[in-house]
């Protein structure tokens, strides 16, 4: 398998499709690089470069006991842009992912990204404080641990089910897509699942908007359940003051696979200029 080794000598599984100016897509939570397999077909065969690869502790990557911070894993998204050439780059991050985008621009400088682009993202902070009323409580964290650590797999059935908007009236994605969701999900370990869930639901990205001062594309669902717009695409379009904000009406967090076409589109889009 193609392979980029970390710092700490983790092997990160990667996909490297087409030639031209690279564009590294970043998967969100708990899922892998397959997730970008639509959109990284239409940016290979649109003249790109497209790389995805699989966060460490998920997919065919590497499954260390540590290294689930987003340092690291932003430490981890410098190989690998080092492997793509570290010129000239998009970086794309979907939900988790784009804390690693955000941590990427403020810990490396930006270093070799002329564009960034975030989708249904977890940025600028998904916790509830005292100065983040707009947050998620701590509680609902937890109970998600919990239900993690008691039955990984029943967790995923409802959890999918909002992800893709799944409902009593709504049937955006096949049955088949939802099998597929929650069995990639399960190729991750459980510490990975654990400690990411921790990562990206108490990190504060908000001292990492000011990196961003490229051309940025935030892409984002007016019905996400699982992201909640009002608190996340919203106000870090108000920070980030290169950016451009696309809402999807009545869209789900899944963009990648409820509103492919369109989003592939506009990822096209967003490349070309």
């Amino acid at each position: 398998m193609p392979t980029v080794t970390t710092q700490d000598n983790t092997p990160l599984y990667v996909k490297d499709w087409g030639t031209g100016r690279p564009v590294i897509l970043l998967h969100g939570w708990p899922l892998s690089a397959d997730s970008w397999d639509d959109q990284a077909m239409e940016i290979a065969e649109a003249g790109y470069r497209a790389i995805t690869y699989d966060r460490r502790g998920f997919g065919r990557s590497g499954q260390p006991w540590s290294g689930y911070d987003y340092d690291t894993l932003a430490d981890d998204l410098a190989a690998v842009v080092r492997y793509a050439g570290a010129a000239n780059t998009t970086l794309v991050g979907f939900s988790m992912g784009g804390g690693e985008v955000a941590r990427y621009m403020s810990r490396h400088g930006g270093q070799g990204v002329v564009q960034t682009a975030l989708v249904s993202s977890v940025l600028p902070f998904r916790l509830q404080t005292p100065d983040n009323p707009e947050g998620a409580p701590q509680a609902g964290f937890a109970s998600i641990a919990e239900a993690l650590r008691e039955d990984r797999a029943g967790f995923y059935t409802d959890f999918f089910n909002d992800f893709f908007g799944v409902g009593i009236l709504s049937q955006p994605v096949s049955d088949e897509l939802l099998a597929w969701a929650r069995n990639t999900a399960m190729q991750a370990s459980l510490r990975a699942t654990l400690e990411c869930l921790e990562s990206f639901s108490s990190t504060d990205f908000r001292p990492d908007l000011p990196a961003f001062k490229v051309p940025t594309l935030i892409i984002h669902g007016t019905e996400d359940r699982t992201v909640p717009i009002a608190s996340s695409a919203r106000p870090t379009a108000q920070e980030i003051g290169t950016s451009t904000l696309l809402e999807y009406e009545d869209a789900p967090h899944g963009l990648f696979a409820t509103h492919k076409e369109r989003l592939t589109h506009d990822l096209l889009a967003f490349l070309g200029k």
